[in-house]
């Protein structure tokens, strides 16, 4: 990472070219519980918010009320590129940030548009993050690999692996 690039910055590189995050929280039965949701920015804000459309009716929606704890991860096999994020959720009704998130997309699940009674914004409030990133190709990943097997070692250095916490 250079030194002009922020780690928002490197985040938002990881995870901006991914379509779902999955959004894991606390069900009432105990057990974790993970959903595929769209995330909806265009960037990571200073703040390290992320926003997801999501129904006031859901169930996701009543849980988070009851606990905000949550963790967000994206995958991207094809890049070998992983994050994950934890963090606090709230579900708001900030009509001017779902104006300026709303697409045409969104409109599938909520037909009434922006101003569909049910829309509601999820916000994530990222706390921590951690993340995996290799840039080797898969030969060179291999070859650390048989490497590493032959001589009957851990593979080394297999790309960037960090972790961030944010305030």
């Amino acid at each position: 990472m250079s030194a002009a690039k922020s780690e928002h910055d490197t985040l938002w590189e990881l995870i901006k070219g991914i379509k779902f995050g999955m959004l894991t929280h606390r069900h009432t039965n105990g057990m974790l519980h993970a959903h595929p949701l769209t995330t909806q920015n265009q960037s990571l804000d200073a703040e390290a918010h992320l926003y997801f459309f999501i129904s006031h009716k859901s169930e996701l929606a009543q849980r988070l009320q009851q606990d905000g704890n949550v963790n967000v991860s994206y995958a991207d096999p094809g890049d070998d590129s992983y994050v994950s994020l934890s963090g606090h959720a709230v579900v708001t009704d900030d009509q001017a940030k779902k104006e300026a998130l709303w697409s045409p997309l969104a409109r599938a699940w909520f037909p009434a548009g922006v101003n569909d009674a049910d829309l509601a914004l999820l916000e994530v409030r990222i706390h921590h993050a951690e993340y995996w990133d290799v840039k080797e190709s898969k030969m060179v990943q291999l070859a650390k690999m048989a490497k590493a097997a032959i001589l009957g070692e851990l593979p080394r250095k297999l790309g960037e692996h960090k972790e961030l916490n944010i305030p």
